[in-house]
């Protein structure tokens, strides 16, 4: 089955690009292929029409753990719409490598795998556990881009 009849059969609809404040200029590329990888600047949670997820507040802080583990969801959702525009087509992936996320947290707040699960649970669910599975490492910081509560950053291998 293709990823993309996945992404169809789970109900799953890739972002339109984002939709960035006036004068935002982002001096790099979202996703570069070198060889067999491509590595994958870090996104953000976005919603179909483009537009940020940001819920106010912090996790932990005015953004509740369900909130911000759907935000890690979008973000994966908008990876994915960047990968298909840089690659035609998501089939090209054969493996997820690593993903790295960081999530804006409230002092004390100390559940941030909890948070980018949302990722890895969405990946595992499109690739299955034997292309999808993954390194991970996941932080707590202080501010995010656009007050948004997730960035995510991936490699993955490509045919």
């Amino acid at each position: 089955m293709s990823i993309e009849s996945r992404l169809q059969e789970l109900g799953l609809v890739l972002p339109q690009p984002p939709r960035l404040p006036p004068g935002t200029v982002l001096p790099f590329a979202p996703v570069r292929v070198v060889g067999r990888r491509a590595a994958i600047s870090g996104h953000g949670p976005l919603l179909p029409d483009g537009s940020f997820f940001a819920p106010p507040g912090r996790v932990g802080d005015g953004v509740t753990l369900d909130q911000a583990r759907e935000a890690a969801r979008l973000t994966g959702l908008a990876i994915l719409a960047s990968l298909q525009r840089e690659l035609g087509s998501l089939d090209r992936v054969t493996t997820w490598v690593r993903a790295f996320g960081m999530v804006t947290t409230a002092p004390g707040f100390q559940a941030m795998p909890a948070v980018i699960n949302g990722f890895s649970d969405l990946i595992l669910a499109v690739w299955g556990p034997e292309r999808g599975q993954h390194a991970r490492s996941a932080i707590g910081v202080a501010e995010l881009p656009f007050g948004i509560a997730v960035e995510i950053e991936a490699e993955v291998e490509i045919d």
